[in-house]
C-alpha cells in the first residue's frame, strides 16, 4: 500500500470541520474557493484538492440545504431577539424588528455555505 492510498484519520471534530469549512471525507480539504472580493458569492469547488472527494451531486441535490438554512436563520432571529428583549429591553418594537432582518441579512452568505456544508456532512456518498 503506498501513501497515497493510505487512509489517514479525519481531521478535527465534526463541529470543527463544518466551521471550518473543510471536505466531509478527509477533513482537510476546502469545500469553498477563496473569495476575490468582499462582494464575491460563494464558489463551492467540485471535487477535494486532498482526497478528490466529488462535492456538486446530482442536479437539485441541494434544495434540502434550504431547509438547514433556513433554521439558522430562524435561530439566529430568535436568539438577536432574546439578546434585546433581555438586555435592551427599551428599543422600540420597529427597531427590533429591523435590528433582526439585518443580522438575518448579515449572515445570509454564511448560511448558505454552512447549510451546503452541513448537508454534505448529513448525507455523504
Amino acid at each position: 500500500m503506498n501513501a497515497m492510498e493510505k487512509q489517514e484519520p479525519l481531521k478535527g471534530n465534526l463541529v470543527s470541520r463544518i466551521l471550518h469549512e473543510k471536505c466531509p471525507n478527509c477533513g482537510r480539504g476546502e469545500v469553498y474557493e477563496k473569495k476575490k472580493t468582499f462582494f464575491e458569492l460563494p464558489v463551492m469547488k467540485e471535487r477535494c484538492n486532498v482526497c478528490n472527494y466529488y462535492f456538486d451531486r446530482e442536479p437539485g441535490y441541494f434544495i434540502g440545504a434550504m431547509y438547514i438554512s433556513y433554521g439558522l436563520a430562524v435561530l439566529q432571529g430568535i436568539l438577536t431577539f432574546l439578546i434585546l428583549y433581555f438586555f435592551f429591553p427599551t428599543v422600540p418594537t420597529i427597531w427590533v424588528v429591523l435590528i433582526i432582518l439585518a443580522v438575518i441579512l448579515a449572515f445570509s452568505l454564511k448560511n448558505y455555505k454552512l447549510s451546503r456544508i452541513i448537508y454534505i456532512h448529513i448525507f455523504p456518498y
